[in-house]
Protein backbone atom coordinates (compact mmCIF):
# COMPACT_ATOMS: atom_id res chain seq x y z
CA UNK A 1 0.00 0.00 0.00
CA UNK A 2 2.96 2.24 0.68
CA UNK A 3 4.33 1.93 -2.55
CA UNK A 4 1.32 2.95 -4.82
CA UNK A 5 0.76 6.63 -4.07
CA UNK A 6 4.51 6.76 -5.02
CA UNK A 7 4.15 4.98 -8.28
CA UNK A 8 0.89 7.21 -8.93
CA UNK A 9 2.89 10.56 -8.77
CA UNK A 10 5.30 9.02 -11.08
CA UNK A 11 3.00 7.98 -13.73
CA UNK A 12 1.50 11.56 -13.16
CA UNK A 13 4.76 12.79 -13.25
CA UNK A 14 5.13 10.91 -16.47
CA UNK A 15 1.98 11.81 -18.62
CA UNK A 16 1.24 15.43 -17.36
CA UNK A 17 4.80 16.57 -18.23
CA UNK A 18 5.62 14.78 -21.12
CA UNK A 19 2.02 16.21 -22.79
CA UNK A 20 3.34 19.83 -22.04
CA UNK A 21 6.94 19.55 -23.69
CA UNK A 22 6.87 21.85 -26.94
CA UNK A 23 10.55 21.85 -28.80
CA UNK A 24 10.57 22.03 -32.20
CA UNK A 25 13.28 23.87 -34.62
CA UNK A 26 13.31 24.56 -38.04
CA UNK A 27 11.15 27.65 -38.00
CA UNK A 28 10.73 29.84 -41.16
CA UNK A 29 12.13 33.79 -41.42
CA UNK A 30 10.06 36.24 -42.74
CA UNK A 31 11.02 40.01 -43.31
CA UNK A 32 12.88 41.24 -39.55
CA UNK A 33 11.86 44.75 -39.75
CA UNK A 34 7.60 43.33 -40.56
CA UNK A 35 7.34 40.84 -37.83
CA UNK A 36 5.91 41.78 -34.33
CA UNK A 37 6.44 39.03 -30.85
CA UNK A 38 2.77 39.20 -30.00
CA UNK A 39 2.59 38.32 -25.96
CA UNK A 40 -1.45 37.00 -25.27
CA UNK A 41 -2.77 35.18 -22.70
CA UNK A 42 -3.11 31.40 -22.82
CA UNK A 43 -5.26 28.78 -21.11
CA UNK A 44 -3.86 25.57 -21.05
CA UNK A 45 -5.83 22.10 -20.12
CA UNK A 46 -3.40 18.82 -19.82
CA UNK A 47 -5.39 15.65 -20.05
CA UNK A 48 -7.48 14.52 -17.20
CA UNK A 49 -5.44 11.02 -16.52
CA UNK A 50 -2.03 14.08 -15.37
CA UNK A 51 -3.95 15.28 -12.59
CA UNK A 52 -2.99 18.86 -13.43
CA UNK A 53 -4.90 21.70 -12.84
CA UNK A 54 -5.26 24.25 -16.18
CA UNK A 55 -2.45 26.53 -16.84
CA UNK A 56 -3.22 29.99 -17.09
CA UNK A 57 0.05 31.92 -18.34
CA UNK A 58 1.27 34.22 -20.83
CA UNK A 59 2.44 32.95 -25.05
CA UNK A 60 4.90 34.75 -26.58
CA UNK A 61 4.76 34.19 -30.56
CA UNK A 62 5.29 35.41 -33.86
CA UNK A 63 4.17 34.96 -37.60
CA UNK A 64 6.53 35.12 -40.74
CA UNK A 65 5.33 34.92 -44.11
CA UNK A 66 7.41 34.18 -46.91
CA UNK A 67 5.69 37.21 -49.37
CA UNK A 68 4.38 39.89 -48.26
CA UNK A 69 3.65 41.87 -51.20
CA UNK A 70 1.52 38.81 -52.99
CA UNK A 71 -0.97 39.05 -55.57
CA UNK A 72 -4.59 37.77 -55.52
CA UNK A 73 -4.30 33.88 -56.66
CA UNK A 74 -0.89 33.65 -54.67
CA UNK A 75 -0.09 31.29 -52.05
CA UNK A 76 1.46 32.64 -48.86
CA UNK A 77 3.67 30.35 -46.74
CA UNK A 78 3.51 31.06 -43.25
CA UNK A 79 5.03 30.03 -40.09
CA UNK A 80 3.80 30.23 -35.98
CA UNK A 81 6.55 30.26 -34.03
CA UNK A 82 5.94 29.65 -30.29
CA UNK A 83 8.68 31.64 -28.87
CA UNK A 84 7.81 31.75 -25.47
CA UNK A 85 5.12 28.82 -24.39
CA UNK A 86 3.18 29.17 -21.03
CA UNK A 87 3.92 26.29 -19.69
CA UNK A 88 7.02 25.07 -18.14
CA UNK A 89 8.18 21.73 -16.75
CA UNK A 90 6.96 21.46 -13.13
CA UNK A 91 9.16 18.62 -12.26
CA UNK A 92 12.19 17.20 -11.48
CA UNK A 93 11.90 14.86 -14.01
CA UNK A 94 13.81 15.15 -17.54
CA UNK A 95 11.61 14.56 -20.46
CA UNK A 96 13.28 12.74 -24.01
CA UNK A 97 13.41 14.04 -26.81
CA UNK A 98 11.24 13.77 -29.96
CA UNK A 99 7.99 12.89 -28.33
CA UNK A 100 5.75 16.09 -29.22
CA UNK A 101 4.43 17.17 -32.29
CA UNK A 102 2.15 20.80 -32.42
CA UNK A 103 -0.82 22.12 -34.26
CA UNK A 104 -1.81 25.24 -34.29
CA UNK A 105 -4.16 27.66 -36.29
CA UNK A 106 -3.28 31.86 -37.68
CA UNK A 107 -6.03 33.82 -37.72
CA UNK A 108 -6.32 36.05 -40.71
CA UNK A 109 -7.70 39.47 -40.60
CA UNK A 110 -8.33 42.62 -42.20
CA UNK A 111 -9.31 42.57 -45.95
CA UNK A 112 -8.90 38.64 -45.63
CA UNK A 113 -10.69 36.79 -42.48
CA UNK A 114 -10.87 33.10 -41.63
CA UNK A 115 -7.58 30.86 -40.06
CA UNK A 116 -4.80 28.78 -41.73
CA UNK A 117 -3.89 25.22 -40.22
CA UNK A 118 -0.27 24.96 -39.20
CA UNK A 119 1.66 21.95 -37.78
CA UNK A 120 5.34 20.91 -36.59
CA UNK A 121 7.16 18.11 -37.04
CA UNK A 122 7.76 15.74 -34.20
CA UNK A 123 10.96 17.12 -32.79
CA UNK A 124 12.51 18.54 -29.63
CA UNK A 125 15.42 18.60 -27.45
CA UNK A 126 15.02 16.91 -24.09
CA UNK A 127 13.82 19.14 -21.23
CA UNK A 128 16.04 19.15 -17.99
CA UNK A 129 13.08 19.10 -14.82
CA UNK A 130 11.76 22.36 -13.74
CA UNK A 131 13.12 24.14 -17.22
CA UNK A 132 11.16 26.20 -19.52
CA UNK A 133 9.64 24.68 -22.54
CA UNK A 134 11.85 25.45 -25.49
CA UNK A 135 9.51 26.98 -28.46
CA UNK A 136 8.39 25.30 -31.47
CA UNK A 137 7.06 26.40 -34.77
CA UNK A 138 4.48 25.41 -37.25
CA UNK A 139 4.18 26.02 -41.08
CA UNK A 140 1.24 26.30 -43.56
CA UNK A 141 0.00 28.13 -46.22
CA UNK A 142 -3.07 30.40 -47.56
CA UNK A 143 -4.31 31.54 -51.36
CA UNK A 144 -4.74 34.71 -51.34
CA UNK A 145 -8.46 35.76 -52.41
CA UNK A 146 -8.74 39.75 -51.93
CA UNK A 147 -6.71 42.62 -52.39
CA UNK A 148 -5.69 45.03 -49.37
CA UNK A 149 -3.67 44.27 -45.62
CA UNK A 150 -3.84 41.23 -44.53
CA UNK A 151 -3.22 40.60 -40.88
CA UNK A 152 -1.47 37.45 -39.47
CA UNK A 153 -2.24 36.83 -35.62
CA UNK A 154 -1.24 34.06 -33.13
CA UNK A 155 -4.05 31.45 -32.55
CA UNK A 156 -5.19 28.35 -30.71
CA UNK A 157 -2.46 25.94 -30.52
CA UNK A 158 -2.09 22.24 -29.57
CA UNK A 159 0.18 19.95 -28.15
CA UNK A 160 0.40 15.89 -28.86
CA UNK A 161 2.32 13.72 -27.05
CA UNK A 162 3.54 10.41 -27.86
CA UNK A 163 5.12 9.40 -24.45
CA UNK A 164 4.07 6.17 -23.07
CA UNK A 165 0.43 7.55 -24.11
CA UNK A 166 -0.96 9.16 -27.05
CA UNK A 167 -2.35 12.34 -25.26
CA UNK A 168 -3.17 16.13 -26.23
CA UNK A 169 -2.84 19.39 -24.57
CA UNK A 170 -5.00 22.09 -25.62
CA UNK A 171 -3.89 25.70 -25.07
CA UNK A 172 -6.30 28.84 -26.06
CA UNK A 173 -5.94 31.91 -27.08
CA UNK A 174 -7.92 33.46 -23.39
CA UNK A 175 -9.10 36.96 -25.44
CA UNK A 176 -9.41 36.00 -29.22
CA UNK A 177 -7.72 37.56 -31.03
CA UNK A 178 -4.49 38.01 -30.27
CA UNK A 179 -2.02 40.85 -31.23
CA UNK A 180 -1.13 41.05 -35.10
CA UNK A 181 2.26 40.12 -35.47
CA UNK A 182 2.72 40.11 -39.21
CA UNK A 183 1.36 42.29 -42.18
CA UNK A 184 0.46 41.26 -45.66
CA UNK A 185 -0.52 43.68 -48.43
CA UNK A 186 -2.26 41.95 -51.56
CA UNK A 187 -2.70 43.75 -54.95
CA UNK A 188 -5.31 42.56 -57.41
CA UNK A 189 -3.76 40.33 -60.03
CA UNK A 190 -5.31 42.04 -62.83
CA UNK A 191 -7.39 39.43 -66.11
CA UNK A 192 -5.37 38.70 -69.07
CA UNK A 193 -5.10 41.05 -72.06
CA UNK A 194 -7.34 39.37 -74.54
CA UNK A 195 -7.57 42.34 -77.07
CA UNK A 196 -7.22 41.60 -80.64
CA UNK A 197 -7.35 43.29 -83.52
CA UNK A 198 -7.04 42.66 -87.47
CA UNK A 199 -6.34 44.25 -90.84
CA UNK A 200 -8.21 44.74 -93.76
CA UNK A 201 -4.63 44.51 -95.81
CA UNK A 202 -1.25 43.88 -94.83
CA UNK A 203 0.28 46.70 -97.54
CA UNK A 204 -0.45 49.74 -99.07
CA UNK A 205 1.04 52.95 -101.00
CA UNK A 206 1.99 56.34 -98.74
CA UNK A 207 -1.27 58.23 -97.66
CA UNK A 208 -3.54 54.90 -97.75
CA UNK A 209 -6.25 53.86 -95.45
CA UNK A 210 -5.96 50.23 -93.46
CA UNK A 211 -9.37 49.15 -92.05
CA UNK A 212 -8.29 47.99 -88.26
CA UNK A 213 -10.92 45.85 -86.24
CA UNK A 214 -10.73 44.51 -83.02
CA UNK A 215 -12.56 42.75 -79.94
CA UNK A 216 -12.29 42.34 -76.19
CA UNK A 217 -11.81 46.36 -75.10
CA UNK A 218 -13.47 47.79 -72.51
CA UNK A 219 -16.71 48.42 -73.71
CA UNK A 220 -17.64 52.60 -74.47
CA UNK A 221 -13.47 53.16 -74.35
CA UNK A 222 -11.48 55.55 -76.71
CA UNK A 223 -8.78 53.08 -78.44
CA UNK A 224 -6.42 54.71 -79.98
CA UNK A 225 -5.17 53.23 -83.83
CA UNK A 226 -1.14 53.63 -84.30
CA UNK A 227 1.16 53.18 -86.60
CA UNK A 228 4.69 51.04 -85.36
CA UNK A 229 8.31 51.60 -86.91
CA UNK A 230 9.96 48.76 -85.19
CA UNK A 231 9.20 49.55 -80.95
CA UNK A 232 8.42 53.04 -82.26
CA UNK A 233 5.06 54.99 -82.14
CA UNK A 234 4.69 56.69 -85.83
CA UNK A 235 3.14 60.38 -86.32
CA UNK A 236 0.08 58.46 -87.64
CA UNK A 237 -2.94 57.88 -85.31
CA UNK A 238 -6.85 57.76 -85.05
CA UNK A 239 -9.22 57.32 -82.46
CA UNK A 240 -12.26 55.15 -82.55
CA UNK A 241 -14.76 54.09 -79.89
CA UNK A 242 -15.46 50.63 -78.56
CA UNK A 243 -18.78 49.54 -78.39
CA UNK A 244 -20.98 47.58 -75.97
CA UNK A 245 -19.59 44.47 -76.52
CA UNK A 246 -15.78 45.88 -76.64
CA UNK A 247 -15.47 45.75 -80.63
CA UNK A 248 -13.64 48.23 -82.46
CA UNK A 249 -13.99 49.32 -86.16
CA UNK A 250 -12.17 51.97 -88.08
CA UNK A 251 -9.31 53.27 -90.58
CA UNK A 252 -5.87 54.52 -89.94
CA UNK A 253 -4.01 56.42 -92.81
CA UNK A 254 -0.49 55.52 -93.08
CA UNK A 255 2.10 57.99 -94.21
CA UNK A 256 5.42 56.66 -92.91
CA UNK A 257 7.57 54.56 -94.77
CA UNK A 258 9.13 52.98 -91.89
CA UNK A 259 6.03 51.03 -90.67
CA UNK A 260 6.17 48.33 -90.21
CA UNK A 261 2.88 47.33 -87.72
CA UNK A 262 0.02 49.00 -86.42
CA UNK A 263 -1.39 48.81 -82.90
CA UNK A 264 -4.64 49.81 -81.03
CA UNK A 265 -4.76 50.70 -76.95
CA UNK A 266 -6.84 52.00 -74.23
CA UNK A 267 -5.02 55.06 -72.72
CA UNK A 268 -2.64 57.79 -73.45
CA UNK A 269 0.19 55.24 -74.46
CA UNK A 270 1.14 52.34 -75.73
CA UNK A 271 0.33 49.31 -73.10
CA UNK A 272 0.61 45.87 -73.42
CA UNK A 273 -2.21 44.83 -70.72
CA UNK A 274 -4.32 47.35 -72.77
CA UNK A 275 -3.91 47.02 -76.29
CA UNK A 276 -3.30 44.55 -78.87
CA UNK A 277 -0.88 43.97 -81.77
CA UNK A 278 1.30 44.98 -83.75
CA UNK A 279 -0.41 43.20 -86.75
CA UNK A 280 2.23 43.58 -89.59
CA UNK A 281 1.68 46.06 -92.02
CA UNK A 282 3.92 47.32 -95.16
CA UNK A 283 4.09 50.66 -96.92
CA UNK A 284 4.83 49.79 -100.53
CA UNK A 285 6.20 53.20 -102.02
CA UNK A 286 5.93 52.83 -106.02
CA UNK A 287 5.67 56.70 -107.29
CA UNK A 288 5.55 57.13 -111.05
CA UNK A 289 8.53 56.42 -113.08
CA UNK A 290 9.57 59.95 -114.22
CA UNK A 291 10.74 60.83 -118.06
CA UNK A 292 13.96 60.09 -119.09
CA UNK A 293 14.24 57.96 -115.81
CA UNK A 294 14.68 54.36 -115.18
CA UNK A 295 13.11 52.32 -112.35
CA UNK A 296 15.13 49.87 -110.50
CA UNK A 297 14.48 47.26 -108.22
CA UNK A 298 15.81 44.41 -105.77
CA UNK A 299 14.07 41.51 -104.20
CA UNK A 300 15.44 40.10 -101.05
CA UNK A 301 14.10 36.68 -100.65
CA UNK A 302 13.20 35.55 -97.57
CA UNK A 303 15.46 32.22 -96.64
CA UNK A 304 15.02 29.48 -93.94
CA UNK A 305 15.31 28.42 -90.21
CA UNK A 306 18.07 26.19 -89.58
CA UNK A 307 20.32 24.77 -86.69
CA UNK A 308 23.41 23.04 -87.36
CA UNK A 309 25.47 21.18 -84.94
CA UNK A 310 29.19 20.99 -83.99
CA UNK A 311 29.34 17.41 -83.15
CA UNK A 312 27.12 14.31 -82.16
CA UNK A 313 28.39 13.27 -79.74
CA UNK A 314 29.55 14.42 -75.81
CA UNK A 315 31.64 12.27 -73.97
CA UNK A 316 30.59 13.43 -69.71
CA UNK A 317 33.41 13.17 -67.12
CA UNK A 318 33.99 9.60 -65.27
CA UNK A 319 32.55 9.10 -61.87
CA UNK A 320 33.77 6.35 -59.22
CA UNK A 321 32.11 3.33 -58.33
CA UNK A 322 29.81 4.24 -55.38
CA UNK A 323 30.60 7.88 -55.18
CA UNK A 324 26.89 8.90 -56.37
CA UNK A 325 28.60 11.83 -58.03
CA UNK A 326 27.50 14.19 -61.37
CA UNK A 327 28.83 13.16 -64.60
CA UNK A 328 29.57 16.41 -66.40
CA UNK A 329 30.10 18.07 -70.05
CA UNK A 330 29.52 20.64 -72.74
CA UNK A 331 26.47 19.99 -74.94
CA UNK A 332 28.35 20.46 -78.74
CA UNK A 333 27.18 24.08 -79.74
CA UNK A 334 24.31 24.17 -82.06
CA UNK A 335 23.93 27.28 -84.57
CA UNK A 336 20.92 28.78 -85.37
CA UNK A 337 20.17 30.76 -88.71
CA UNK A 338 17.01 32.36 -88.79
CA UNK A 339 16.61 34.10 -92.49
CA UNK A 340 12.84 33.85 -93.13
CA UNK A 341 12.06 37.56 -92.34
CA UNK A 342 8.53 38.59 -90.87
CA UNK A 343 6.98 38.84 -87.36
CA UNK A 344 7.83 34.66 -86.20
CA UNK A 345 10.68 33.87 -83.38
CA UNK A 346 11.77 30.42 -82.67
CA UNK A 347 12.21 27.63 -79.90
CA UNK A 348 15.04 25.01 -79.45
CA UNK A 349 14.06 22.39 -77.44
CA UNK A 350 15.55 19.49 -75.88
CA UNK A 351 14.65 16.09 -74.55
CA UNK A 352 16.61 12.98 -73.80
CA UNK A 353 16.15 9.12 -73.31
CA UNK A 354 17.24 6.42 -70.56
CA UNK A 355 21.04 5.97 -70.49
CA UNK A 356 21.35 2.42 -70.76
CA UNK A 357 24.04 0.82 -69.34
CA UNK A 358 25.51 -3.08 -68.47
CA UNK A 359 22.52 -4.43 -66.98
CA UNK A 360 21.01 -1.33 -65.95
CA UNK A 361 20.23 2.47 -66.82
CA UNK A 362 20.06 5.47 -65.47
CA UNK A 363 16.54 7.58 -65.66
CA UNK A 364 16.56 10.37 -68.07
CA UNK A 365 15.15 12.38 -65.47
CA UNK A 366 18.72 12.14 -63.90
CA UNK A 367 20.19 15.01 -66.80
CA UNK A 368 19.61 18.40 -66.11
CA UNK A 369 21.71 21.64 -68.32
CA UNK A 370 22.32 24.80 -67.82
CA UNK A 371 21.29 26.91 -70.80
CA UNK A 372 23.56 29.48 -72.66
CA UNK A 373 22.84 31.42 -75.83
CA UNK A 374 24.82 34.17 -77.92
CA UNK A 375 23.38 36.57 -80.55
CA UNK A 376 25.46 37.69 -83.44
CA UNK A 377 25.75 40.93 -83.57
CA UNK A 378 23.39 43.02 -86.28
CA UNK A 379 20.74 40.45 -85.70
CA UNK A 380 17.45 42.08 -85.30
CA UNK A 381 16.39 39.41 -82.80
CA UNK A 382 17.62 38.83 -79.47
CA UNK A 383 18.40 35.01 -77.85
CA UNK A 384 17.02 33.63 -74.60
CA UNK A 385 18.58 30.87 -73.16
CA UNK A 386 16.31 28.41 -71.06
CA UNK A 387 16.22 27.85 -67.75
CA UNK A 388 18.74 25.76 -66.05
CA UNK A 389 17.15 22.48 -64.51
CA UNK A 390 15.69 18.81 -65.50
CA UNK A 391 15.67 17.74 -69.06
CA UNK A 392 14.42 14.40 -69.01
CA UNK A 393 12.18 12.53 -71.02
CA UNK A 394 9.45 15.40 -71.09
CA UNK A 395 11.97 17.61 -72.58
CA UNK A 396 12.97 21.41 -71.57
CA UNK A 397 14.12 24.90 -73.45
CA UNK A 398 17.80 25.50 -74.48
CA UNK A 399 16.93 28.95 -76.56
CA UNK A 400 14.19 30.97 -78.00
CA UNK A 401 13.83 34.47 -79.66
CA UNK A 402 10.35 35.98 -78.98
CA UNK A 403 7.70 37.29 -82.20
CA UNK A 404 8.37 40.69 -83.08
CA UNK A 405 7.72 42.90 -85.58
CA UNK A 406 11.56 42.33 -86.89
CA UNK A 407 12.71 39.22 -86.15
CA UNK A 408 15.88 37.04 -87.62
CA UNK A 409 19.67 36.60 -87.50
CA UNK A 410 22.31 34.06 -86.44
CA UNK A 411 22.64 32.67 -82.99
CA UNK A 412 24.80 30.50 -81.31
CA UNK A 413 23.33 27.73 -78.09
CA UNK A 414 24.82 25.54 -75.98
CA UNK A 415 24.52 24.42 -72.39
CA UNK A 416 26.75 22.60 -69.54
CA UNK A 417 25.44 19.22 -69.15
CA UNK A 418 25.31 17.36 -65.81
CA UNK A 419 24.14 13.66 -65.05
CA UNK A 420 23.37 12.72 -61.75
CA UNK A 421 24.74 8.93 -61.20
CA UNK A 422 23.19 7.20 -58.87
CA UNK A 423 25.70 5.79 -55.97
CA UNK A 424 26.67 2.25 -56.71
CA UNK A 425 26.07 2.22 -60.38
CA UNK A 426 26.99 -1.10 -61.81
CA UNK A 427 30.65 -0.22 -63.44
CA UNK A 428 30.08 0.54 -67.52
CA UNK A 429 29.64 2.68 -70.19
CA UNK A 430 25.64 4.34 -70.26
CA UNK A 431 24.45 6.13 -73.45
CA UNK A 432 21.10 8.34 -74.09
CA UNK A 433 20.18 10.32 -76.69
CA UNK A 434 19.75 14.03 -76.45
CA UNK A 435 17.59 14.84 -79.72
CA UNK A 436 17.38 19.04 -80.16
CA UNK A 437 14.11 20.47 -82.44
CA UNK A 438 13.87 23.34 -83.93
CA UNK A 439 10.63 25.17 -84.38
Amino acid sequence: MGSTPTRRRRWTALLGTAVLTAGVGGALTGPASAVTNVDFATHCIPPAISGLPPIDGTTTAKITADNTAPKVGDTVNITYTVVTPAAGNPTDLALPADIMTPTGKVTLGGAQTGSVTVAGPKKNDPVPGRAPFPSFSMTGSFTVTEPGAITLSPGDYNIHTSYILELDTPCTVTNPPAGVSETVTATANPPANTRTISLGSASGAPGAAVAVSGSNFTAGATVTLAGRAGANQTQDTATVTANSSGAISGSLTVNDLATTGIVAYEGSAWSDTKGAGPAAYAVVDDPPVPPGSQKVTATVKAGTLSMAQAGDSVALSAVDFGSGTASTGALQAVTVKDFRGGPAGWSLTGKVTDFTGPGAKIAAGKLSWTPACATKPGSPSTCQAGSAGVVGSAGATLASTPDGTATGGEFTANAQLSLDVPAFTPPGSYAGVLTLTLT
